[in-house]
């Protein structure tokens, strides 16, 4: 009998790490609504508002693989627990901060312990058979779009009593994830590794990822993915204000952004809520009657296609098209992201889990950096455009899709896993 099929069923460690990234995220979507506003109380511009917000991408661009490859040299438990903390901290940090470079700091310090989805994402890799990898994923993205979901209606509820509320509440959340994860998270790593935890920069492991069959086209499809959906998520809010709130003359400001928030809110909780229901009880079955490679490709196919609908549907000044849209978009990520997870976890050693999953949470913090650099400036020229430039970057991604392979029964403890054509 195989090692992967004497993996432990227990559900406790798969639980662990989706409320470990519910509750990360949960945090992080907490602080979305009051940032913008707490940092102008500092005296931001709206450039160095839009800087303090990629600040923590950039840190889970650098971070995210040396945290994974020192869960693999370490374990994951130590990990997560020391991740988590310093995620705390990076928390009361922003609350406390007296100036703007410490609110930098502050969100540096958090972005900094909150790249341990790659570790989250190993832990669900120890734990699952290779048949239910897909399934184990699809709850991690579950927790990421229930944190999405709630956190910023809850940080927009705590603003109303005060700036610092919500993020002392996204802090609060942080020490209560350490607590849980201190108390019910099992070490899930068997096995052991050699790989150095010195690199920071992650070109040289991505470099070493072409050994294994599949690695580098999905964590290249990582970022192409992330960089093209980060410029729809940017730019709908002002499209939606553009097409369907009109201003007047009489039209106050604060109503005007109240109506397009509203707007907006309806067509992002359409997706959370599609996407949840497709990750959370339908990509187990999908992946083993049709394969983790075709629902990549197909998943890339189908947000690329919504992307380019976006436009089409504006033209026609229906917005109940919007919703509809949204939940085809939701289908295609949905599939997607789970399924792009399992399959690059099924082709990479299990000793280097850890270091991989997190390179490919690294190139996805990377595309949620290149996206809202663009993203202003191509709406400036068109209001299409972003959508249309998402789109052709999700092509380029389906492109690098086409060569995956379907991995049947790897052995991850040879050089040579099983692999046939899907």
């Amino acid at each position: 009998m195989s090692e992967d099929a004497q993996k432990p069923a227990s559900m406790k460690p798969l639980l662990v790490a989706f409320f470990t990234m519910f509750l990360d995220l949960l945090g992080f979507g907490i602080i979305i609504p009051i940032q913008p506003f707490y940092a102008e109380s500092f005296g931001a511009s709206a450039t160095v508002v839009t800087l303090l917000g990629a600040t923590y991408s950039i840190m889970q661009f650098f971070f995210a693989s040396f945290w994974g490859r020192l869960s693999d040299r370490l374990g994951r438990r130590p990990i997560i627990l020391f991740s988590v903390f310093i995620s705390a901290m990076g928390h009361f940090c922003f609350a406390l901060a007296p100036n703007l470079p410490l609110l930098f700091a502050a969100r540096a310090l958090a972005g900094f312990g909150n790249a341990n989805l790659g570790t989250a994402q190993a832990v669900v890799a120890d734990v699952t058979t290779q048949e239910n990898r897909a399934k184990g994923m699809g709850l991690i993205g579950v927790a990421f779009g229930l944190g999405f979901l709630l956190g910023p209606a809850i940080g927009g509820v705590l603003g109303q009593y005060g700036p610092t509320i919500p993020l002392f509440a996204a802090g609060i959340l942080a020490c209560l994830n350490w607590v849980f994860a201190f108390f019910l998270l099992p070490e899930t790593k068997s096995t052991t590794s050699k790989a150095s935890t010195r690199r920071i920069l992650p070109v040289g492991l991505y470099t070493a990822a072409k050994a294994y069959p599949n690695a580098q086209n999905l964590l290249l499809i990582s970022l192409l993915y992330t960089w093209g959906f980060a410029l729809m998520e940017q730019d709908i809010t002002l499209y939606i204000e553009h097409i369907w709130v009109q201003p007047s003359p009489s039209m106050p400001d604060d109503l005007r952004i109240k109506e397009a928030a509203s707007l907006t809110a309806m067509f992002l909780v359409t997706i959370g809520l599609t996407a949840v229901v497709v990750q959370g009880g339908l990509i187990g079955r999908l992946s083993k009657k049709v394969g983790e490679a075709k629902l990549i490709r197909t998943g890339v196919l189908i947000v690329a296609s919504s992307l380019v609908l976006i436009p089409v549907i504006g033209q026609s000044g229906q917005f109940s098209f919007m919703l509809v849209l949204a939940v085809w978009m939701a289908i295609g990520s949905g599939i997607l992201n789970p399924s792009k997870s399992a399959l690059l976890s099924r082709s990479i050693p299990d000793d280097r889990q850890g270091e991989i999953l997190g390179l490919n949470q690294s190139l996805s913090s990377l595309g949620r950096v290149l996206g809202p650099l663009m993203a202003g400036a191509l709406f400036e020229l068109n209001t299409s455009v972003p959508f249309v430039i998402g789109a052709a970057i999700l092509t380029l991604a389906w492109w690098y899709s086409r060569p995956l392979i379907q991995i049947q029964n790897p052995s991850h403890h040879t050089d040579r896993p099983e692999i046939s054509q899907a």
